[in-house]
């Protein structure tokens, strides 16, 4: 009866904790939260001071006192207690307003492939601490083939390509179930890592993620264009210690991103090399679908498709295909039963 009560009064909600955005999908409105996953806290009094994009302004400018953390890494929850009050607060936003006052919501998470049993059990008890009555689990490559809209149902074979801010996620799917599968933590923060070692390496200047992603999501490509792209860079001289500004190409972040670049490339074949032979006409015709932040990487898909000789597509929206994976399954409990990861959790009452 209890659980009736706290359904009525709270909203259905679907998550995607990614690396870099938490997004937070309600049933009947769509996406309302869509932020960086950074907390600024207090050390002092254990207390929020700013969350997603206020929190990440304050990256490097902050006092002693105030610490600004990414609790996700690769994926996983790594800092426990931050990630229970980043959700606990994306919780509590979204009920803000309405009559609930202790919102206890049914939730479906996405969670990456060779997640463990602990690192699975993390993510339930964070978001069952932080209100949810209901844990539903769901792998990152599914939620992402229900968010483009893919009949996962049939007989037939898919590929997904889900390429995050701290993993990459690569599956063959077929009667709703994974038939092969590749994960690897080689992702977004990987290619700002790399162009951030590229700079010091040959420029002699220190910048930091924040910068090495501006630079990625400006010019970076995986193959060259008609038009030549530069941009103006301001770092840290090596040797001086002094401010400096100084201009990058497309071609010299081509070749900052070429390494690992090339290991997606390589998995995504290894995973199509894996695929039973019965799918492997179904995956030629279906072709790939390409998805995440990396998608948006100029080229990705067209190198992808010379690489394997496979139709590669990009799924619309491609940063939010997970979470609205999450936002159809809200809506289809048969759908949800099928595809569910073992291991969800619902609380008595």
């Amino acid at each position: 009866m209890l659980k009736n009560i706290f359904g009525s009064l709270s909203k259905d909600i679907g998550i995607d904790l990614g690396t870099s955005n938490s997004i937070f999908y309600v049933k009947d409105k769509g996406i309302v939260i869509n932020e960086p996953s950074i907390v600024a806290i207090n050390t002092r009094s254990d207390q929020l001071v700013a969350v997603g994009v206020d929190a990440k302004k304050m990256m490097g400018k902050t006092p002693p006192h105030i610490s600004v953390v990414g609790p996700i890494v690769n994926g996983v929850i790594s800092d426990f207690e931050v990630s229970e009050k980043l959700i606990k607060h994306c919780i509590e936003k979204i009920h803000r307003g309405s009559f609930t006052i202790a919102p206890r919501p049914r939730t479906i998470v996405s969670i990456p492939l060779d997640i463990t049993e602990v690192e699975r059990k993390a993510v339930q008890d964070a978001i069952t601490n932080a209100g949810a009555r209901e844990v539903h689990l769901i792998d990152e490559p599914v939620a992402t083939a229900i968010g483009a809209r893919l009949n996962l149902q049939d007989s037939y074979g898919r590929m997904v390509v889900e390429i995050g801010g701290g993993n990459t996620s690569i599956a063959v799917i077929s009667l709703s179930g994974i038939v092969s599968y590749n994960s690897l933590k080689t992702a977004g923060h990987e290619f700002d890592s790399a162009i951030q070692d590229y700079i010091r390496e040959n420029f002699n200047i220190t910048i930091g993620s924040k910068s090495a992603e501006e630079i990625k999501i400006k010019i970076g490509s995986v193959v060259a264009s008609d038009e030549a792209h530069e941009m103006k860079v301001k770092g840290r001289n090596m040797l001086t210690g002094l401010p400096k500004e100084f201009e990058i190409t497309d071609e010299q972040i081509r070749e900052a991103i070429k390494r690992p670049v090339g290991v997606i490339v390589d998995a995504v074949r290894t995973t199509v090399e894996n695929a039973p032979a019965e799918l492997i006409g179904d995956l030629y015709e279906s072709g790939i679908l390409l998805s995440g932040g990396g998608a948006l990487l100029k080229g990705f898909d067209s190198l992808i498709s010379k690489e394997l000789q496979m139709p590669v597509h990009v799924v619309d929206d491609p940063l939010t295909t997970v979470v609205r994976g999450t936002g159809i399954l809200l809506d289809d409990s048969n759908l949800l039963r099928e595809v569910e990861s073992i291991g969800s959790m619902v609380l008595s009452s």
